[in-house]
This record gives structure tokens, sequence and C-alpha cells, in this order.
């Protein structure tokens, strides 16, 4: 079980830390407060803080300069797999990540199908939280999502749609002990539905990337199931693993 595997401190500090520093809210070049002045930040003690910095300084994030500090690099991480997953993977044309908000438009709970059943090994019924969610970047809806996880997992899950965590990964993580460890991916070529351009704002016919997705936890157990829909006129999507 998830809880059997209890997440260390400084691994949720360098995660919000590296969350921070992927979205552009710490853009490069910027130079960080002291250990102490961010350990009261995140409050944290600042052994915590100097593992968490240690730790992106090593996966090329952070860099350290006599005389300046330590200083956000604008690298992505050398080890990108332990955080590649939680984040938004269409880029723009020069390759930069972009930033994006993501907007419950539905969210609910129902019986898993045969099918869902078969593939999260549960039983037929058994109910799940169905998150309909819009992906915008500078406004404009570029990704349609279906995200279904067994409600059993995540009692007292938000039903509101306004109170769904932006970072569902990092929820996951932070209050339900579950770690994205892996995902497999199949993406194929699609065209628009009627909901697609209703919700992307697109003609028909407009081709799109669709990508079914599988997120695995610690354990290995099949946690998230996803579909989405994408516009890739202005961007690439990537899929990095090293």
């Amino acid at each position: 079980m998830a809880g059997d595997l209890p997440i260390p401190l400084y691994e949720h500090v360098k995660r919000r830390m590296a969350e921070a520093i992927l979205l552009g809210e710490w853009p490069p070049g910027m130079v960080l407060p002291g250990e102490v002045a961010l350990a009261a930040d995140y409050g944290v003690a600042v052994g915590t803080m100097r593992r968490a910095m240690a730790d992106l300084t090593a996966d090329g994030m952070l860099m350290r300069r006599r005389k300046t500090g330590t200083v956000v690099t604008g690298r992505t991480p050398q080890h990108s797999l332990r955080f590649f997953f939680q984040y938004y993977r269409l880029h723009g044309g020069d390759g930069r990540l972009l930033s994006s908000e993501a907007v419950v438009t539905d969210i609910s709970r129902s019986p898993a199908t045969a099918g869902e059943a078969a593939l999260l090994g549960e039983e037929p019924g058994e109910p799940l939280i169905r998150i309909l969610r819009l992906r915008r970047v500078d406004g404009r809806a570029v990704m349609r999502s279906h995200i279904a996880l067994v409600a059993r997992r995540v009692p007292d899950f938000p039903l509101d749609p306004s109170l769904v965590p932006q970072r569902l990964y990092l929820h996951l993580l932070d209050v339900h002990g579950i770690r994205i460890s892996a995902v497999r991916e199949r993406v194929s070529a699609g065209l628009a539905t009627a909901e697609d351009r209703a919700d992307l704002g697109v003609p028909d016919p407009t081709p799109l990337l669709v990508i079914d997705e599988e997120a695995f936890d610690q354990t290995g157990t099949l946690t998230i199931i996803s579909h989405h829909r994408t516009l890739t006129d202005d961007h690439r999507y990537v899929n990095e693993v090293r």
C-alpha cells in the first residue's frame, strides 16, 4: 500500500521547488534566497531544505556560484523521469516548456465499466472519480482530457470543480502518499469530435493528437487512466525518458 512507503519531507520540498522552476515561476538566472530563508518559507528544517537543494543541483536545475549563491539554471532535470510525468508536455516551437492552466469543467463519481474495472484490477461497478479538464496556454484551450481514478484510493477528493488541484500528481503525493512513478502512453492521430470542437474552439475537420495514458504508482499499481485530445499546430508534444 502507498501508506507503507512514506515520502520523505525533502522530496515534497524538492518537487515543489522543481515545479516553480519548470513552470517559470523561478526563471533562469534567478538567485534564490539562502537556505535559512527558504526553509522558513517552506516551514521545514534547514537540513531538509539543504537536502532538497542538493538534489536539485545534482539534477542540473540549480547551480552554486561563488559569491552569488544558488542560481536557477533553466535546464530540465538530468534525471527527468522523476519529475517529467508531473508537468505538461507540450512545448513551444523553440522547445521551451510552456506554462499552462488546467481548468476542470466537470467532475463526477460513477461506477467503472467492465473494461475500466478489468484495466484497473477492480470489480465492475467500483466507484471512479471522473474528471473532464481543459488545458490552456496563453488563454487558449489546447488539450481536452478525460481522467479517471479509483475513488476508494483518494478519500475526500473534492467533487467541486473549482477545488480540484491544478497539479493532480503532486496532490496525490502530498495528500495520499501516492507517487506516480511510471506512465504508459499510446499515441495516435484523430479528428476533433463535436465536443472537442466546442471546447477547443476549432472548425471541422481539425486533426488532433490522441493520447491514451496509464499512470502507475510506486508499487506498480495502475492508478490513473486518461484520454487526452490535443492540438499541436503551435506546439510539440515531448515525451522524454532518460
